[in-house]
């Protein structure tokens, strides 16, 4: 059985035991079935959303517009729930490793690196140090493994004992802008504090204001430490944590009172040429370095970007 509508009907109601096949025409903006027979079905303008209020509807095909439609209710997408912040929690990630794969792919999917790699380093942290830590939520489904909604790394800091680097902050891209992010940071303020640590540093290129709102200032770099062991002196990883001394400056005076060499037959080469003038005048000064700010850092990251460095006492 065929129906067509060449109006705009406000109700039309079936009967349940003859599924017909609906044709619609014209400019059919809404189709309502008697709820006590059928779920209700409504259409936008154009055929482009469909929505279903029941799961015990049968199988139904729509034409013309669409070439077909055609929903199966017992496989609609179930919409998860968004997460509490009262429910949430803060476990290290080598104590639940089976949670190691899913907070692998929710850093990959801010900064896309090698899986493999991934899961290696995730897979160093310890208590001794670097330490990851996730931000879980659970399942809505009692028994289920929680969902990792936001990760934070955290090192020690060469010469600051009580201080620690907090790095790949990340949050769950489909819950940002819901407090997460502020949650994530005040739990790894209390995961500080509880083991004794004192301040954190970190580092940021367009999250200055957010830091900002928790508490954090503009500070000065720190070197993290990759890994920690008690038989190496801290002397060594000092060492290796800082640029190699430049050369001193040449002196001008030294480099301008040369010998001339003499030919084999005692005649005179012609004098060297001048030395250039910033060798045979003192460099100025350097002038002092600009105060960091909120529109200026004169720090730069490996790529050179703009970085800027952040500190806050727990």
């Amino acid at each position: 059985m065929e129906l067509t509508l060449s109006t705009s009907p406000a109700k039309l109601t079936l009967d349940p035991a003859c599924q017909p096949e609906l044709t619609l025409r014209l400019n059919l903006t809404k189709l309502t079935l008697d709820p006590a027979r059928q779920p209700e079905l409504s259409l936008s303008p154009r055929l482009a959303e469909l929505t279903l209020e029941s799961t015990c509807h049968p199988e139904m095909s729509l034409s013309p517009g669409p070439a077909e439609l055609t929903l199966d209710p017992q496989h609609q997408a179930k919409e998860i729930p968004v997460p509490k912040l009262a429910e949430l929690t803060l476990e290290p990630v080598h104590c639940r490793p089976e949670l190691l794969s899913a907070c692998a792919d929710l850093i990959n999917d801010q900064w896309p690196r090698s899986r493999a790699s991934r899961l290696h380093s995730l897979g160093q942290s310890s208590d001794a140090f670097p330490l990851c830590l996730m931000l879980l939520s659970p399942q809505p489904t009692p028994g289920a493994a929680p969902i990792v909604v936001g990760h934070a790394r955290l090192s020690r800091v060469l010469d600051h004992p009580h201080s620690l680097l907090v790095e790949t902050v990340v949050v769950a891209r489909a819950l940002r802008g819901r407090g997460f992010g502020r949650r994530l940071m005040e739990g790894l303020e209390t995961f500080a504090r509880a083991r004794g640590f004192r301040r954190l540093h970190l580092t940021t290129h367009d999250q200055i204001y957010f830091y900002a709102h928790l508490g954090y200032q503009l500070g000065e770099p720190v070197q993290g430490l990759v890994f920690t062991n008690r038989r190496l002196p801290t002397t060594v990883l000092r060492a290796f944590s800082k640029p190699p001394c430049p050369q001193p400056p040449c002196k001008g005076p030294i480099l301008a009172a040369q010998v001339v060499p003499k030919s084999s037959k005692g005649l005179h080469l012609p004098p060297p040429p001048p030395l250039p003038q910033s060798l045979t005048t003192p460099l100025p000064p350097s002038p002092e370095p600009l105060p960091q700010n909120q529109l200026e850092t004169r720090h730069r990251d490996l790529k050179g970007c703009p970085i800027f460095w952040m500190e806050k006492d727990i």
